[in-house]
């Protein structure tokens, strides 16, 4: 086909193995799959100075702050189709930045790999003890209200990472320098409506060659983008098919990923796709529409035909923080829940002396705990040996946590009466969030595919998986149909 004089269009055809003799690197807050030797954890004086300040933002300016957060981010969504950051978030991120709580989560080995120089040199953290401080920041009333203060929220942080990793030079001096200064923010487009994304081999949308003009030329409709409908959005990373659907090229190698500045032409974002019935303004998660969408050769990341490994090293910090944060948002809930049925009379005896309400609080608490340490365990694992070797780790937290969320935030809308379903609470947001997180980088049913397979291959090498099953002795016999029953049980028949 042609595209107006600007020459044939073609799909990009990606390079043999000989262009990319080596693996890209896995992505991730640390990792160490390479054979690199680990950096040490931040000092621990340090680490519980860190923390202690972080604990005093929260009490002294997050959450005074949440239901001035929630009103305004509310208001910009209902007046306007112009959507920025609300008021009290710039205000906080400034505070943020003042108090050394800023890009918490860009730590020291990948602060190298950017290699951006001074000012860039990422935080000593390890994921474990990263782990602690999402915690206490997915406390806020709205999940990422206080990582958002920070810059650790998402998409920004893994398309931060995504940049710094594979990003050329230009490309991080361009886009990652200002998404670490807070300056502008970013998108991912991957999903689709017309297909089952949670298989990223089925992207349907086009990237296609004008060789003639140097350019990629985008066609593909694009849902669920968080982040795209606010006015700070200024790059989108995009992934689309670069191989023409029947030609092989093996199922991982038809798909690219190029970076689309937001006001390119083309792009229209269509509608604000509405998380049980809200929008999430005003970041929201949008429905795009990208239409002959050109950006030069030079916006590919890491070459042609490497969109799905990309994506994949990209999804796997982000299901860990994700599910970090969740903690916090489920002790929130189960204090919240504590706090009603201790306050509360019915019947004339309070709700915590009924045995259904002390047996919520009790499940609640095990179930919370349970998790932590589960996601501890992948945390532990990253530092050690990289984001590869967490994979089941990584899954296993990204189906258990998210439900667990939804288990104890429901039990506190419960105690609370219909309290519980309003604005008066942080509830019904905890409800929506973990509900929305069992589909977002990746829904269940693939987390749970993935550990279920990884468990049967590592079964394998066991020494339990070579004990089999207990065999009868060759001859022993309990009782035979045609032997005699002796008198005395005769009689007792």
């Amino acid at each position: 086909s042609h595209c107006g004089s600007r020459g044939r269009l073609q799909f990009a055809r990606a390079p043999g193995p000989a262009a990319f003799p080596h693996p890209l690197p896995a992505c991730g807050h640390t990792d160490r799959s390479n054979g690199a030797p680990q950096p040490s954890p931040m000092e621990e004086g340090a680490y519980h100075e860190l923390r202690q300040t972080l604990l005093d933002f929260m009490r002294r300016e997050v959450y005074p702050n949440e239901e001035r957060f929630r009103r305004e981010s509310h208001r910009i969504g209902a007046t306007s189709n112009e959507w920025t950051h609300a008021p009290v978030l710039v205000e906080l991120k400034e505070k943020a930045k003042a108090r050394g709580l800023w890009n918490l989560w860009f730590a020291r080995d990948l602060a190298a790999v950017a290699g951006l120089g001074p000012g860039y040199e990422g935080r000593g953290l390890s994921n474990v003890q990263y782990a602690s401080l999402c915690e206490i920041m997915g406390t806020s009333n709205h999940m990422e209200f206080a990582a958002e203060a920070m810059n650790c929220a998402s998409p920004d942080t893994g398309n931060m990472e995504t940049l710094a990793r594979f990003g050329t030079a230009e490309q991080k001096e361009q886009w990652l320098k200002p998404l670490l200064d807070g300056g502008i923010r970013s998108c991912f487009a991957m999903t689709e409506p017309g297909v089952a994304s949670s298989d990223a081999t089925n992207i349907s949308a086009v990237i296609a060659r004008d060789e003639a003009a140097a350019e990629y030329v985008i066609n593909g409709r694009k849902w669920w983008i968080t982040g795209a409908g606010s006015l700070h959005c200024q790059i989108c990373i995009f992934m689309g098919r670069t191989i023409p659907a029947g030609v092989e090229a093996g199922r991982h190698g038809t798909a690219s990923i190029v970076l689309v500045p937001m006001d390119t032409p083309g792009i229209t974002l269509v509608r604000p796709m509405q998380v049980l019935g809200d929008e999430e303004a005003p970041k929201g998660h949008f429905e795009m529409l990208f239409e002959d969408v050109r950006v030069p050769f030079s916006n590919v990341l890491a070459g042609e035909g490497r969109g799905f490994e990309i994506a994949q090293a990209r999804l796997g910090p982000g299901r860990i923080h994700h599910c970090m944060r969740l903690l916090g948002t489920a002790e929130r809930a189960l204090s919240a829940m504590c706090r009603r049925v201790e306050g509360r009379t019915a019947f004339g005896k309070k709700l915590a002396e009924f045995d259904t309400i002390l047996a919520d609080i009790a499940r609640s608490r095990a179930e919370i705990d349970q998790a932590r340490l589960l996601v501890q365990r992948a945390a532990t694992r990253i530092d050690a040996e990289g984001s590869r070797s967490a994979r089941k780790e990584l899954s296993m937290v990204k189906f258990v946590v998210p439900s667990m969320v939804q288990t104890v935030a429901d039990r506190a809308m419960q105690a609370h009466g219909a309290m519980g379903l309003s604005q008066d609470t942080m509830l019904a947001t905890a409800l929506t969030w973990a509900r929305w997180l069992r589909y977002a980088d990746g829904p269940d049913e693939v987390h749970l595919r993935t550990v279920g397979r990884l468990e049967l291959k590592e079964q394998q090498s066991t020494h339990l998986h070579a004990l089999a099953p207990y065999e009868p002795a060759a001859g022993v016999v309990f009782r035979r149909s045609t032997d005699p029953i002796s008198p005395a049980a005769r009689a007792r028949l």
